[in-house]
Formats: C-alpha cells, structure tokens, sequence
C-alpha cells in the first residue's frame, strides 16, 4: 500500500505593493525682488513665520552689515571664492551689484523642489530675469515696490550703511526697475506691511490651488486668488509706474 506523503508549502512572501505610490506635488519657485531699501527682509520674515518652506540663502562679496549673521542672511564669501563657483556653473542665477557679486547655489533648491517644498528667493532683479529666462513660468516672480521714490530715499538714508553717492546709484537703478515691473507676474507695494504680508501670502496659496483642478478648490482657495489678482503686475498702468518714480 502506497502511503501518500503531505508535503505543507509555506505561504509565499508578499511581493512588493503593486499599486504606485502618489509623488508629492512639486514645490514653488517664489522669487522676490525690489530695490534696496524697499523692506524685502522684514516682508520675508512676516510672510514665512511658521511655513515649512526652503529660504535659498544667497552667496554675497559684499561685507556684512550689522547684525547679519553668515549662512543665515547670506553666506559670505571672498570674490574668488564666488567667481570659482560662478565657473562651476553651481548657481542657478548670479549678478553684480554695485560692486559686489550675488548668487543662488542651485542644488539644494532642485531638491526642495522635488521634494515638494516651496523655496523662496530673495535676489536682485538681475538675477530675478536670469531665472525666469532659465526657468520660464516656473518662477513666480513677485516685484515688491516702494510707495514713492522719496519714501525709498528716506529709508536708505535712515539706514545709515551707505555713503550719499551709494545711494544715489541705489536710486537711479530703482527707477528703472520699478519701470519695467511688468516683467514680473506679480507687483507688491509696500506701504502697509500687515497688508502686503497679506498679498504675498495670497499669492503663494492661489498659486498653489493652481496645481489642482478649479473643482479641488476650496473657498479659501478663491478668495486668495481673488486677492492674487488684484496684485497681478498688469493691473497697473505705465502712468502707475510714472507716479511711483516722480512722486
């Protein structure tokens, strides 16, 4: 009699899960910019208190001023430290200004980006255009303005880190910025901080409801677009512009 032997097959292992997992929704690219003397960092620091966003911390030869602290406000470097890096091509803009040299090293903002991290630029409008010619509609370009050109005057002087001729060339280049400001997407006056904080924190959230279907919107996704619009750099005429500069 032949006797039939059970043999007990172990369970297989589980494979992988075949179901993809989702990427997270890549990050913005927010790009500020203006004149010296228009409050971008006091602006900056108001607007991202308590996001989780990546602030690029800029490459500068210029000396810093009192109370700026290396690797924070910027990170200071020597110029043929800078003009090395420069010929790397490790930055994703860079430009001179009266005198001394800026620059955005690119790594680290490309993995924020993929991560889904917005990152926040603040550079000079040179840089600005370098950008947005790299990375086309990518950038959200955000031009913060001041009131006038005599309250811009005011705060430069206030500041007391520039000799008078500084300030001057500090001058005639805003004039000439603020005159091309629709070639950002966005204008910002700063004239009231609560208010502008408003306006650029409206402008990341409508920018952001913009990756999704309109259906996927919820109502605070409409009012900040709504808020958003207002501020669109087309709203504002040539004669806007004209008043800014000789007022």
């Amino acid at each position: 009699m032949l006797m039939r032997m059970m043999v007990t097959v172990p369970d297989a292992a589980p494979g992988p899960d075949p179901t993809p997992q989702p990427r997270p929704a890549r990050g913005l690219l927010l790009v500020i910019t203006g004149a010296s003397g228009v409050g971008k960092g006091t602006l900056r620091e108001r607007w991202l208190a308590g996001q989780d966003v990546f602030y690029s911390t800029s490459w500068t030869t210029r000396e810093a001023r009192p109370g700026e602290r290396d690797g924070v406000d910027y990170v200071f470097v020597t110029p043929e430290v800078f003009l090395n890096k420069a010929r790397q091509r490790g930055f994703l803009e860079h430009a001179q200004f009266v005198g001394n040299h800026y620059g955005t090293p690119i790594e680290p903002i490309e993995a924020a980006l993929a991560r889904g991290q917005d990152v926040v630029l603040e550079i000079e409008v040179e840089g600005a255009m370098q950008v947005k010619d790299r990375l086309g509609d990518e950038a959200i370009l955000i031009f913060i303005m001041p009131p006038s050109l005599t309250e811009l005057r005011r705060r430069l002087t206030g500041r007391a880190t520039e000799t008078p001729e500084r300030i001057e060339k500090r001058l005639a280049r805003a004039r000439e910025e603020i005159m091309h400001a629709h070639d950002f997407r966005y204008v910002v006056v700063n004239d009231d901080l609560d208010r502008a904080v408003e306006e650029l924190r409206a402008v990341q959230q409508a920018e952001r409801a913009r990756q999704r279907p309109e259906a996927e919107w919820t109502e605070e996704d409409r009012a900040a677009g709504r808020l958003a619009h207002t501020v669109r750099s087309a709203a504002l005429s040539s004669e806007d512009l004209r008043r800014v500069v000789e007022s």
